[in-house]
């Protein structure tokens, strides 16, 4: 018989995320097996007890609790899962660190640089795993293609250009939900989405030496949303009263890498047609990777080495030869989704607390991410380059 560690995690959040989250721990044995450990779902923190107990029912938690700090208390946890709105996640993450647990907490790390940093103090000293949930980069295409770049298959890479594009917030009567309140989220399409290509281009490319960006704001006011969770733009605000929306409707930047490649990212939440058009083209001295999420079991490639009457793109579809392939679908090509790229990243993670290592994106990941943000902002205030910080010890 297989012997392995149950962990009990406790998830504060019973939203959009949290229902992702959940789906992981409870499916990343199914696929990953024997498991690096057993995921057990203790307790669910959510606003008001009646949310918490729906949560925990529909989860499938042990428990549930309206006071988040009770599970931080809780000496039988050894996960805190963080899956509420930014302005939470500061404070939550540094009384699980101070408690010596394990933490995982949802992208952006934090609403600015400062905060991040709080946070990457916190841990960095502790002999915990910390990791910030960027997973599209566990996306098997995308890793697919980390593994061409490593092995010098495009040679040395010379541009990026990377979009995050989505339509649910198009809609001017789209309700005014904490994700376009500065106080709450920190920034708008920077941070919650734009994120995520810029943590894909520190993957693959490296680190970014300096920005030049343009942050625009589409829609100023937007209906007071009244009661209900952020759903994403599927419901609708009304005739009521309206409020600011004081954060970035859509973000563009040029970027210099420090290795001297050059790139572009783009993200906006309010473009017509576009559903989650997170893209990536990477051109190198010796061939070039494209990515579609929308289309995320294939890669695009192609190698300046081919001969010249048959050089062109081909597409490869992600199977059982390609990473990640050994716990997920036996076919090329029957496709993954959105749940999947959570359960590999809750393997990725549980592997490293059971085996002592660590994981990435981490904390430092996400300080650094947020510090690329500030720079962003900065950049388009003064509408000038800005040289981005870099994280050390």
């Amino acid at each position: 018989m297989i012997h392995m560690q149950n962990l009990n995690v406790g998830l504060i959040g019973g939203g959009f995320m949290g229902k992702a989250h959940s789906l992981a721990y409870a499916a990343m044995p199914m696929f990953f097996w024997p498991a690096p450990a057993l995921p057990v779902r203790k307790v669910i923190a959510e606003a008001n007890p009646e949310l918490a107990a729906e949560a925990a029912r529909r989860f499938g938690f042990e428990n549930s609790t309206s006071d988040w700090r009770t599970i931080i208390d809780d000496p039988d946890i050894h996960v805190v899962d963080i899956a509420t709105p930014n302005h939470l996640h500061a404070e939550i993450a540094i009384a699980a660190a101070e408690a010596g647990k394990h933490i995982i907490c949802e992208k952006p790390l934090a609403r600015t640089g400062e905060e991040s940093k709080a946070m990457y103090d916190a841990v960095k000293d502790k002999d915990i795993v910390h990791m910030v949930a960027f997973n599209y980069r566990r996306t098997p295409a995308v890793a697919l293609a980390k593994k061409y770049i490593e092995e010098g298959a495009i040679g040395q890479i010379l541009n990026f250009r990377g979009t995050y594009l989505q339509d649910w917030s198009a809609d001017p009567n789209s309700p005014l939900s904490w994700r376009f309140q500065k106080s709450i989220a920190g920034s708008g399409a920077l941070g919650d989405i734009a994120t995520h290509v810029i943590d894909m281009a520190r993957y693959l490319v490296g680190e970014f030496s300096a920005v030049n960006a343009v942050l625009s704001t589409w829609i100023p006011e937007r209906p007071v949303q009244t009661a209900g969770a952020d759903a994403l733009g599927t419901v609708r605000g009304g005739e009521g009263p309206r409020g600011k929306v004081d954060v970035d409707d859509e973000v563009m930047t040029m970027i210099r890498f420090a290795n001297g490649a050059v790139g572009s990212v783009e993200a906006t939440r309010n473009a017509h047609g576009r559903n989650n058009y997170i893209t990536f083209e990477i051109h190198g001295t010796e061939g070039s990777i494209v990515f579609n999420y929308e289309r995320r079991d294939e890669l695009q490639v192609c190698f300046a080495s081919d001969q010249a009457d048959r050089r062109g793109f081909r597409t490869v579809y992600t199977g059982p030869a390609h990473p990640y392939g050994e716990g997920l679908w036996p076919i090329p090509a029957l496709g993954i989704g959105y749940g999947e790229t959570k359960i590999i990243e809750a393997h990725d993670f549980f592997k490293a607390i059971s085996e002592g290592g660590s994981v990435n994106p981490n904390f430092a990941d996400g300080y650094q991410v947020a510090l690329i943000d500030d720079a962003i902002i900065e950049s388009a205030a003064k509408e000038t380059w800005v040289e981005v910080p870099q994280v050390t010890d």
